[in-house]
């Protein structure tokens, strides 16, 4: 009996340690990938910079090219409005917040009650072409439900790799558009 009532305290003791130290580390997390692409700002800003464009390079759209997309409006405060049954993909929303003509593009992403997040381009020019670096910055309890909000933090350890793994493809999309 005691060794029973001893493994129930331990695993209700290891919960609580979970659920704290889900709220206790830092829900901050930037993700960044770039590519160097052949080309000047001026051939690649008006790919990054137009929300319309972005199915001809997504990751996301070649996920799923039966996914609604919708977008409204131009510079700064166009909208683009997705949906896809494909869970990879989901459904959201993404507003363009910043343009810096030919260097920079935010964008703020809102993904319903899986978060939200910021997104930037920034085009630097190089001797042999561009370098395009692809950021997102988020934090990971923003806009999530509190009783998930301890899980979601831990989510922050595979972040970097999953998001990073598609922005690699994004840009290998964009850099094969661009320069062919």
């Amino acid at each position: 009996m005691t060794i029973f009532r001893n493994a129930i305290g331990g695993l209700i003791g290891l919960f609580l340690l979970v659920v704290l130290g889900g709220l206790i580390l830092s829900s901050a997390v930037h993700v960044e990938r770039s590519i160097l692409i052949n080309a000047p700002p001026a051939a690649i800003f008006p790919i990054v910079s137009n929300l319309s464009e972005w199915s001809s390079w997504s990751p996301w759209a070649k996920m799923d090219p039966n996914m609604t997309l919708t977008v409204e409006g131009n510079g700064v405060g166009q909208t683009m409005h997705w949906q896809s049954e494909d869970p990879m993909v989901g459904t959201g929303t993404q507003e363009v917040t910043a343009l810096d003509e030919l260097s920079y593009v935010q964008t703020h992403l809102d993904f319903g009650q899986q978060g939200m997040a910021d997104a930037a381009f920034q085009l630097t020019p190089q001797d042999n072409g561009t370098l395009v670096a692809w950021s997102l910055d988020t934090d990971m309890r923003a806009g999530v439900p509190r009783l998930m909000k301890p899980i979601s933090t831990y989510l922050r350890f595979v972040l970097d790799s999953a998001v990073g793994q598609d922005y690699e493809a994004g840009l290998a999309n964009l850099k094969g558009l661009i320069e062919q």
